[in-house]
C-alpha cells in the first residue's frame, strides 16, 4: 500500500515512518510562515491557506494562531470563519462545508489510537474522516472526535464534545454532546433566550 494511502485506509498502522513524518514537517512548515502574518497582510494569508489545505473556497477567514497536522487533508467550502487557536488534527480527510463558523479554541480530530497499551506503545494510530456540514456553528472550546459528522444548520454548544454523529437542523451541547432540541420557529423569533429578533437587523 502507498505510505500516504495508509493515512486513509481507516485501519491501524504504526507512526513511525519517516518519510511520512518528513511530509509532515512540510505542511509545518507553512503553517508557521501562516501564524507569523500581521493583521494587515490578509492576502498573504489567503495565498498561504491555498497552499496549505486541500481546498479552499471563496471568503474565507482563519484567525491565527492556526494548528494542522497535515493541512492538505481539510477541505474547506465558501464564507468559513474559524476564530483563533483551531485545531485540524488532519491526518485524514476533514470536509467543512458552506457559511460554517467555528469558535475559538475548537479541534476537529480525525486520529486516534487503540486502547490496548501495547498498541499504543508502539505508536499506534487510526484515522477517520470529519464531516462539518453546510452552515454549522461549533461554539468555543468544542471537540469533535474521529469519524463524526455534523448535519447542516446545527449548532454545537460551547465546551461539548462530540462523539457521536449530530443530525441536521438541531441544537447539541455537552459531554458527550447529545441533541438538545430542533432549530425551529422559535429560533425565528428569539435570537438570545427571551430577547426577540427586531424585524429589521441592523
Amino acid at each position: 500500500m502507498d505510505k500516504k494511502a495508509i493515512l486513509h485506509s481507516q485501519r491501524v498502522y504504526l507512526c513511525t515512518d519517516e518519510e511520512l513524518a518528513e511530509m509532515q514537517t512540510q505542511c509545518l512548515e507553512v503553517l508557521y510562515d501562516y501564524n507569523q502574518t500581521r493583521p494587515s497582510e490578509g492576502d498573504k494569508r489567503n495565498e498561504i491557506l491555498y497552499r496549505l489545505f486541500g481546498r479552499v473556497g471563496e471568503s474565507c477567514y482563519f484567525e491565527p494562531p492556526l494548528r494542522a497536522n497535515w493541512g492538505c487533508h481539510t477541505h474547506v467550502g465558501d464564507h468559513v470563519y474559524a476564530n483563533f487557536n483551531l485545531t485540524l488534527v488532519d491526518d485524514t480527510h476533514i470536509y467543512i462545508g458552506n457559511h460554517v463558523m467555528i469558535g475559538p479554541n475548537v479541534t476537529l480530530a480525525t486520529a486516534g489510537h487503540p486502547i490496548d497499551p501495547d498498541l499504543r506503545r508502539q505508536v499506534a494510530q487510526f484515522n477517520m474522516p470529519v464531516r462539518i456540514g453546510d452552515n454549522v456553528w461549533i461554539g468555543a472550546h468544542s471537540v469533535v472526535l474521529p469519524g463524526v459528522t455534523i448535519g447542516e444548520n446545527s449548532v454545537i454548544g460551547a465546551g461539548s464534545i462530540v462523539t457521536k454523529d449530530i443530525p441536521a437542523n438541531v441544537v447539541a451541547v455537552g459531554n458527550p454532546c447529545r441533541v438538545m432540541r430542533e432549530i425551529g420557529s422559535h429560533d425565528r423569533e428569539y435570537f438570545f433566550k427571551d430577547r426577540k429578533l427586531e424585524s429589521n437587523v441592523i
